[in-house]
């Protein structure tokens, strides 16, 4: 009776739950849109810097690691040359991503005429007893007189290099996308709020001053306030125009109005799937919507792979993801771990005409803390050229066909512990 009661509860409250969670911004796609897929800094940092070089009004970037290798030099290159010509360049940096390399990159911008901004910076003892530190500005944007725009996984480092491991045999496995088109408008639009929020973080007061004296000082709040602004209403979405190909558009996840924009594009994607759902992430502990998501998908025939990492870079990380093994193997989840080199990209697909590439993990930093953007593909050709390119990495990745983690009482503990410390919700 007590189970008939509790099921009784539980298909009451259901109506409201998908209530609340239908208030969750979506996805907004416009037509006419250019979106090409390119793998690595190999593929990217040309197409940057050419970006770069051709722009002649304003560049602006937000990454959360831009090291001092050769190939992420290319980019620091580019970006002062096109300072020095009169192009106004803004670049944020997040204060955790940097740690350790900030000063000189930043010695070198400014010194070109770069405008950097640097966010939640951990310069001084005190910034990491600040609230919010865990919230981290992990976004990969760059957008050129907001015309031509790139999204993605990719920080400004060489492929072959690891911060924690050095220099590596292969590159690692990662992507972005250039895109054109009625897109690039809220893409430039988050890249210059995120800027703003950096910036006047580090000169609030002398902006709030500036307003309280001036002449008109309530005009000049609504205009901070959207200059700060990631979201609004349907969100960081261009308003939909006439569907022709490609269509596309920008998901951010912020602390305001997008929380769970991400997390909803993948899990109402792969609810509506029949044929194939392949997701690649590096670092993998969904919560249980996501999850139930691609149980049910599992369960109804369709083909679901995941591709995440063989070859550790962070130990609790991989413990983590391999907690839900036994989950998701018991109900036709096929989980594969690239060993090849290390795993970064966050990339998915589903069916031959969905796909999505961008900065987010599946795990609790990226879906509930960070700062984080993905591009949403709706486009056969495109799907295609992922899909031949992601059968490619799971060929050279070994299958899991058992849950790696022993069993009994030691094993139930530590995954508990995982699930209270990884995924509070």
């Amino acid at each position: 009776m007590a189970t008939d009661a509790s099921s009784a509860r539980a298909a009451a409250d259901r109506p409201a739950l998908e209530q609340l969670w239908g208030a969750v911004p979506r996805p907004v796609f416009s037509g006419g849109n250019a979106v090409r897929l390119l793998r690595g800094g190999e593929e990217l940092f040309p197409a940057l810097v050419e970006a770069i070089d051709e722009a002649r009004h304003e560049v602006c970037l937000a990454t959360y690691i831009f090291h001092d290798d050769l190939a992420a030099d290319s980019v620091t290159q580019a970006l002062i040359r096109a300072a020095q010509r009169g192009v106004q360049v803004k670049v944020v940096l997040d204060g955790f991503g940097m740690l350790g390399r900030l000063s000189e990159l930043q010695r070198r911008l400014t010194e070109g005429t770069v405008q950097v901004a640097v966010y939640r910076p951990l310069d001084r003892w005190w910034n990491w007893l600040q609230p919010g530190q865990l919230r981290r500005l992990h976004l990969k944007l760059c957008v050129a007189d907001a015309q031509i725009a790139f999204v993605g996984g990719i920080n400004l480092m060489d492929d072959r290099f690891d911060l924690n491991h050095g220099w590596t045999d292969a590159p690692r496995l990662d992507f972005a996308v250039r895109v054109t088109g009625p897109v690039v408008g809220p893409i430039h639009q988050a890249t210059i709020a995120a800027w703003s929020r950096a910036h006047l973080g580090s000169a609030f007061k002398e902006e709030a001053l500036a307003i309280v004296r001036g002449a008109e000082p309530m005009a000049r709040v609504r205009r901070l306030i959207r200059r700060l602004r990631l979201s609004r209403g349907q969100g960081m979405q261009v308003t939909p125009g006439v569907p022709s190909p490609m269509q596309a558009a920008f998901v951010l996840r912020d602390n305001v109005r997008q929380r769970r924009t991400i997390e909803r594009s993948y899990i109402d994607a792969i609810a509506k799937a029949v044929k194939r759902v392949d997701l690649v992430s590096p670092y993998f502990y969904p919560g249980r919507s996501f999850r139930r998501a691609l149980k049910h998908a599992a369960q109804r025939g369709v083909a679901v792979r995941l591709l995440l990492q063989g070859k550790v870079d962070y130990r609790i990380a991989s413990l983590a993801a391999r907690a839900l093994y036994d989950e998701l193997l018991g109900q036709g989840v096929r989980i594969f771990e690239y060993t090849r080199a290390y795993l970064h990209a966050k990339i998915a697909l589903v069916d031959d005409d969905w796909a999505t590439v961008g900065s987010s993990n599946i795990d609790p930093l990226s879906l509930l803390l960070n700062l984080e953007a993905n591009a949403v593909v709706l486009d056969r050709a495109f799907v295609g050229e992922l899909a031949q390119r992601l059968d490619n990495a799971f060929a050279a990745a070994p299958e899991i066909v058992a849950p790696p983690l022993q069993r009994g009482w030691r094993s139930w503990l530590t995954t508990r512990r995982l699930l209270v410390v990884a995924m509070p919700l």
